[in-house]
């Protein structure tokens, strides 16, 4: 076995308590009837398979199925995901799959929804098969590596014969059951023409397709051509540029996530983005293993020593292998971490970056063309309109920053908002029919007013209710958020002026049309309603319009937000409809605290005036007068609860920068997402995260700002007060090591700003 490595990489187990797991590999035949060379189950350096059995045994699936419902229910989690692997899972035949299947369902549906899909190479699946697994609502994915002649050069049986026909005939047999078909992965191969693949890929019209670099490592590096510096990068920079020009159809799921990571939001591979992996891989045997790919690595690679009959999945995931794929920029090597496009392409897959001597500790093998294709795919996203101004991790350190930086970084929000909604309707099943009715005029309206349907999904909120549908927090109604798309449609007809007629479920006895209104239904209050979109406004048959209400001032023009249901996400109760004398108090309160700030902070209230577009309103606390919140996706969004000019002209200015520290942070990595380490910061009881620590060093820091504009000795002992604050929170960020490069240039310009105090 090849000696342990001296970077971070398998290992040992630990103790600690791991972060929950809710998808999993389950090897349910050790086997394969085709000779694929380039597999790195039985072609790479582990050679496990040898001596595990050849199907799993109905045992051994109980038991793996009891672990992930015990972990579901310990964990809370909402949902579990299971992938039936191989080997060649199809060789168990269709009653052992049977038998599988309906042991997962009973064992773990009571715990968590269960998604359950299958990846084979094809030359099995039949009728019977499909039927199976339509009964149990198994999504199917195939390999195909494109046309005849290149599937040829790799998936062959052992005696020569080609497999492409048989695939083919599995494709056909999935389009006539599209409720399980759930996509292709194809293995890139230079030789191949990558137009030629790409038409081919695109002619068995699949949901999805994933574009996959053959699996190597520094000591068995892939095949280049000599004096091409990223070969790979141009190969699938071709057909990037192609599918592109076709619409962006079907999903690829290697370019949505670099346009997804480049815009700030999160990547649906493993294979790009730093956001951490939580999957598990359960072998024939029953053993935990990590992810599949390590077998390129070494011998042992993927081995945790771990069993599901002794070790629970919190043991498993707390090995030490598991975890360093779990700490974001801080596991990647000193070269990755100095790249300027870290925060998208996260070095790689961790396997390709493995080196004897070093072990993982390295960037991937494949650096040259992830760097060339990041950048070319994400120059495709941002084009003009989503340009980053050159400096602007620089502009806001010094201050307030400028209306230029804050256009710039609010730009990608157009994008995020559009792939989040997307990435909601892919979800969506045969019971979503408001959703996907409210999903197809969304997407109508986006091929004719592209312009008010970005606008709208850049709305504060809808980002929040993306992710809740993404990452439902336990006991969430996910049908009936999900059905929140008939909404969003519905306010995208009425901000165009298209009239429109469709399917909205109630919630609470209200009908939401987000940044729009909402109807108060009485009969049947949480069924659904037909709403009409015209010319007199939007209605439903026994529903009362109650509109998103304005507070206007020459200063500031903002929604008074009571009526979004997904508002409910900051760090304090919200309020309920506020009733026209409490309306009117906003109205008068924030004109006056906007005066204040224009005479004593121009530059800051200024930003403020342009970007802050909505105020959500708190429920007053007998406690504090000082109530406020910034949600981290609801950019130009503010949640106050009422107090006076003088305390709002405050709160103003310190939610603001956390909403522009939030922005930036999307499109620039400035510490280690979901870092470990803690701080002690003056202004909290409890040690706070980087992130954390850095957010309240920067709101602060604006305070302090304000507190120095203001005269007379009050004023000037909470300037000092929190100067010593923003003073404090730049040590303890300067000296921690969860700073990334970007990260260390922010904090030094802040502390280069305070030498001007």
């Amino acid at each position: 076995m090849t000696p342990r490595m001296s970077g971070p990489g398998p290992s040992s187990p630990t103790s600690d308590l791991a972060p929950a797991v809710g998808e999993y590999v389950l090897k349910v035949h050790g086997r394969c009837n085709l000779a694929c060379d380039h597999c790195y189950v039985y072609e790479h350096a582990d050679q496990s398979w040898r001596s595990k059995p050849a199907a799993i045994s109905p045992e051994t699936a109980s038991r793996a199925a009891w672990r992930m419902a015990e972990h579901a229910a310990a964990r809370g989690l909402d949902r579990v995901t299971v992938v039936l692997h191989g080997g060649e899972p199809l060789l168990i035949g269709h009653e052992g799959l049977r038998a599988v299947l309906r042991t997962l369902r009973t064992v773990i549906e009571p715990v968590a929804r269960l998604e359950l899909g299958v990846h084979t190479n094809g030359v099995l699946l039949d009728e019977r098969h499909c039927e199976l697994f339509e009964e149990y609502g198994v999504k199917v994915g195939v390999s195909l590596d494109g046309d005849r002649s290149a599937n040829d050069l790799h998936r062959r049986y052992k005696d020569g014969r080609t497999s492409h026909p048989e695939v083919r005939s599995a494709l056909a047999l999935l389009r006539e059951h599209p409720s399980i078909y759930s996509g292709i992965l194809c293995t890139v191969d230079l030789r191949n023409d990558p137009i030629a693949v790409y038409e081919a890929l695109v002619a068995e019209r699949p949901p999805h397709v994933d574009l996959i670099l053959p699996h190597a490592t520094w000591d068995d590096p892939p095949v280049r051509p000599d004096g091409v510096a990223a070969p790979y990068a141009a190969w699938l920079g071709r057909i990037h540029d192609r599918w592109v020009a076709d619409g962006r159809r079907p999903p690829l799921r290697l370019f949505d996530s670099i346009r997804s990571a480049a815009g700030g939001g999160p990547s649906w591979s493993e294979a790009i983005g730093v956001g951490e992996v939580g999957l598990l891989v359960i072998d024939t045997d029953g053993s935990w293993e990590q992810t599949d790919s390590l077998k390129t690595a070494y011998d042992g690679a993927p081995q945790t020593g771990m069993n599901v009959v002794d070790h629970s999945v919190d043991m498993a995931a707390g090995h030490s292998g598991v975890q360093s794929r779990r700490v974001g920029i801080a596991g990647l090597s000193a070269t990755c971490r100095a790249c300027e496009v870290v925060s998208i392409c996260g070095g790689g897959l961790y396997s390709h970056r493995y080196k004897s001597g070093s072990g993982f500790d390295n960037p991937s093998v494949y650096c040259a063309d992830l760097k060339e294709l990041v950048q070319h795919v994400a120059a495709s996203v941002e084009g003009p309109r989503h340009a980053l101004p050159g400096d602007a991790v620089g502009a806001l350190a010094s201050g307030p920053g400028t209306a230029e930086v804050l256009t710039g970084l609010r730009d990608p929000q157009l994008s995020i908002g559009m792939a989040l909604a997307a990435e909601v309707a892919k979800e969506l099943d045969h019971t979503d029919e408001e959703a996907a009715e409210g999903w197809a005029l969304l997407c109508a309206l986006d091929r004719e007013r592209p312009d008010v349907v970005r606008e709208l999904l850049a709305a504060p909120y809808v980002q929040e209710w993306a992710v809740r549908c993404l990452r439902p927090p336990s006991g969430a109604d996910r049908r009936l958020d999900r059905s929140h798309l008939g909404g969003l449609a519905a306010a995208a007809a009425a901000r165009a002026g298209v009239a429109a007629e469709l399917p909205i479920r109630a919630r609470e006895g209200w009908l939401h049309v987000p940044t729009v209104g909402a109807l108060q239904v009485t009969a049947a209050r949480d069924g659904t309603h037909v709403v009409r979109i015209g010319e007199t406004g939007v209605s439903a048959r026994g529903g009362a319009w109650h509109p998103v209400r304005r507070a206007t001032s020459p200063l500031l023009d903002v929604a008074i937000e009571d009526l979004d249901p997904f508002r409910d996400c900051h760090d304090h109760p919200i309020a309920g409809r506020q009733t026209a004398p409490e309306l009117d108090d906003w109205q008068r309160s924030l004109a006056e605290a906007m005066a204040l700030l224009h005479r004593e902070l121009p530059a800051y209230a200024g930003l403020i005036t342009r970007e802050l577009g909505t105020v959500v309103p708190l429920r007053p606390s007998g406690r504090s007068r000082r109530l406020s919140s910034t949600a981290r996706r609801a950019f130009g969004a503010v949640a106050l609860a009422p107090a006076d000019a003088d305390v709002l002209a405050e709160l103003l200015v310190h939610e603001f920068q956390h909403v522009k520290l939030n922005l930036l942070m999307d499109v620039h990595a400035l510490c280690v997402p979901q870092g470990s380490a803690l701080m002690e910061v003056p202004w909290r009881p409890d040690p706070r995260p980087v992130e954390g620590a850095l957010h309240g060093t920067y709101a602060f820091f604006g305070v302090a700002e304000l507190w120095r504009a203001r005269p007379g000795p009050e004023a000037e002992a909470k300037f000092c007060r929190y100067r010593d604050w923003v003073a404090k929170g730049l040590r303890e960020l300067s000296a921690s090591n969860e700073m990334t490069g970007a990260g260390e240039t922010f904090v030094a310009g802040l502390a280069a700003a305070m030498d001007h105090w």
